[in-house]
């Protein structure tokens, strides 16, 4: 177990709502956002791209994604940068243009497929059913990409059969060390956030791969936090995941949320890595 732990923020997702929700999307207010999240101890800034209109809808803008990076490195020096690729769909060339322009030293890469489904109490969805499709010829082209641009896959994995393919992929040859593991729990089709089930997940993670838990949900996140820290993983916490501390309260901003995880991680025993040394825990 490394002795330091590395805290990425999630700054803002793409399903929430900025009217309703405190989600940055312009790039004066996420690299604000991100200052707030490096002070607090975090050595990485997950980023999704937005409209500029109303930030509800995703964009893959090179300019927009230039923008935005620009003033967050000039904000948090050091700090770590990891795009997001999400897209539905066969056309990758919005991800990979952002990818090419910023050259982030990490992009999330979507591991494998999934419906992405949520049920309301009265039985109708709470969006269209849709797939969220990550074939394995889908995920080759973005490795591809990855290589050339000397940028670092994060494995996404939203259940365990998504987990257990990664070895596969490293055996082969379409993924290469160094890499890291997301354990995506809280999706409401995919991996429940469930403290018993964290070990298991761990138990099937590729052999010496670096690895974090993403926990999206409400009060329930933390108690998996902790146990992530205690069993040697990394943390990643911000408004794409979660509102809310452990007591049950709001957050405004992702400050707040990366604070506690700092304090949490403290209390097992850990440190928070800085930018410089989450690069050398990680192979950077």
């Amino acid at each position: 177990m490394s002795e330091k732990v590395i805290l990425t923020c999630a700054l803002n997702g793409v399903l929430t709502n900025p009217a309703q929700h405190p989600v940055p999307y312009t790039p004066q207010d996420m690299a604000v956002s991100a200052k707030s999240a490096y002070d607090a101890g975090a050595a990485i800034v997950h980023i999704h791209f937005r409209d500029q209109e109303n930030g509800v809808f995703p964009s893959w803008d090179p300019d927009l994604a230039e923008d935005v990076v620009t003033r967050i490195r000039a904000a948090c020096p050091g700090m770590i940068i990891n795009l997001t690729t999400g897209v539905f769909g066969d056309d990758i060339s919005g991800p990979v243009a952002c990818l090419n322009r910023v050259r982030p030293e990490i992009a999330a890469m979507n591991s494998g497929s999934l419906n992405y489904l949520k049920i309301r109490k009265n039985g109708e969805w709470a969006w269209p059913p849709m797939l969220f499709d990550n074939t394995v010829e889908k995920i080759t082209s973005f490795l591809d990409a990855m290589r050339e641009y000397g940028i670092k896959p994060e494995c996404e994995c939203f259940d365990i059969g998504i987990l257990r393919s990664i070895s596969m992929f490293e055996q082969n040859g379409i993924l290469q060390k160094p890499y890291t593991v997301s354990l995506v729990q809280g999706v409401a089709s995919g991996m429940p956030a469930r403290l018993d089930l964290l070990p298991i997940l761990v138990d099937e993670l590729p052999k010496d791969a670096h690895w974090q838990s993403i926990v999206i949900g409400r009060e329930e996140v933390w108690p998996i936090h902790r146990r992530t820290a205690e069993l040697g993983g990394h943390l990643r916490t911000g408004v794409e995941d979660t509102f809310y501390l452990a007591d049950g309260s709001k957050v405004d901003g992702n400050g707040p949320l990366i604070a506690a995880m700092a304090k949490l991680a403290r209390e097992v025993g850990r440190e928070p890595a800085t930018p410089e040394e989450a690069r050398q825990i990680l192979g950077f």
